[in-house]
């Protein structure tokens, strides 16, 4: 009798030394409470993706998902599910319950993070408010507390949209691409200044050094520098966006300089360092402003420009270069290619199909880019076709 009276205390206490626990861990007291610091002091970067589910299948995908059609990554849900919806907190009894979309989007203001409660909570170093409790033993990472702030700051919706897609895009491309020896605006001034096309001096460049991760070798680049730089590169733009829009009245504005051969041996890609960068590259493919032979001579001039004069009639598009899921059709013949492209993200190699979604999402949800370069002259016949189904993407 006396064995099992024991037996008995020893579990009642045992029960309530585990509520202790409990109660303990969702309180905001502690030897330490008041060093806490739990503020984001660096600025949010808006460029990191911030969705509130872990994975989302782009509007344009396939309709068995293929390889780059989801974009996967850690979203809002799972961060508040770990740091704060345990069973024995805001996932149980403790209110309010953090387990699904509506019950968090109680504590947001939908475009103001600052003035949401969610992101006061999990930033504040007031010890009676702070969220996780500082007894708890954690505390978000600034990537976790970037993605709550940009989540709410993008509107604070259950499925991601275009504010969510364009600077995570953006970001994946000019990172990617636009290293200095690459699709980089001063490497290709530094290239046209070597070529004697507007005058400069020895303070307006600087030598960029590439070493080859694979070879070792090393590669010197001539690269222009600002004020210069933008002069050079924002008048181009300015000539080849003129040209374009009216090519037989802006005949003048024909571009002269090239990235590529003939005029170096050494290729100059066209530049994409900025999203103004990314659009005209995508309304104006670099293959047409660049082409490798001469097609047409001026008959005052006799000067021979390599710029072709239809900016439809292409067989290579940002994206199809990106994503070697899809095949692209020459927008002004409507032919599709019959094998991929892909080669920018090294078939794949250089860029995560996480990544690769999230350039595809945005591209097909910018109203920026023309429905031309999305599905074709005519939208019900598409210019990209997923190559292993044939699926046609159409608006």
């Amino acid at each position: 009798m006396t064995i099992k009276k024991t037996k008995q205390t020893f579990l009642l206490i045992l029960g309530a030394v585990g509520l202790m626990l409990t109660i303990v861990q969702c309180t905001k007291e502690g030897p330490n409470a008041s060093l806490i610091s739990r503020a984001l002091v660096e600025t949010p970067d808006s460029t990191v993706f911030s969705p509130f589910y872990d994975s989302f299948k782009v509007a344009k995908a396939d309709v068995v998902a293929d390889v780059n059609d989801v974009i996967r990554t850690t979203g809002v849900l799972s961060i508040i599910k770990s740091n704060c919806a345990s069973s024995a907190c805001h996932g149980g009894a403790v209110a309010p319950k953090l387990t699904t979309y509506s019950e968090i989007k109680t504590l947001v203001v939908a475009g103001n993070p600052e003035g949401s409660k969610l992101f006061d909570l999990i930033t504040t170093s007031t010890k009676n408010r702070a969220m996780p409790p500082v007894t708890y033993g954690v505390d978000l990472s600034v990537t976790e507390k970037t993605k709550i702030y940009n989540w709410i700051k993008n509107g604070a919706k259950e499925a991601p949209a275009l504010e969510d897609f364009r600077p995570a895009a953006v970001s994946i491309i000019t990172n990617g691409c636009a290293s200095g020896n690459c699709h980089n605006e001063a490497t290709v001034g530094g290239e046209w200044a070597r070529k004697g096309w507007f005058t400069f001096a020895s303070t307006d460049t600087v030598s960029f050094v590439y070493i080859n991760p694979g070879t070792g070798s090393t590669s010197y680049y001539a690269q222009l520098k600002n004020p210069l730089l933008n002069t050079v590169w924002n008048a181009y733009k300015d000539s080849v966006k003129k040209f374009y829009a009216d090519t037989l009245a802006n005949a003048s504005f024909r571009p002269f300089k090239t990235f590529g051969t003939p005029w170096t041996t050494a290729s100059r890609r066209g530049p994409l360092n900025t999203y103004d960068d990314i659009l005209m590259d995508i309304m104006y493919p670099k293959s047409l402003r660049s082409n490798s032979s001469i097609v047409y001579t001026d008959p005052v001039t006799s000067k021979k420009y390599y710029v072709k004069g239809d900016n439809l009639n292409s067989t290579s598009s940002l994206l199809s270069r990106v994503d070697s899921t899809l095949l692209l059709a020459n927008p002004r013949t409507a032919t599709f290619a019959t094998s991929h492209q892909g080669d920018m993200a090294y078939s794949d190699g250089g860029l995560t199909a996480s990544e690769i979604a999230t350039i595809k999402a945005w591209y097909f949800a910018d109203p920026n880019i023309p429905d031309v370069w999305k599905f074709g002259l005519s939208t019900g016949t598409g210019i990209y076709k997923y190559r292993k189904t044939g699926n046609i993407i159409v608006k």
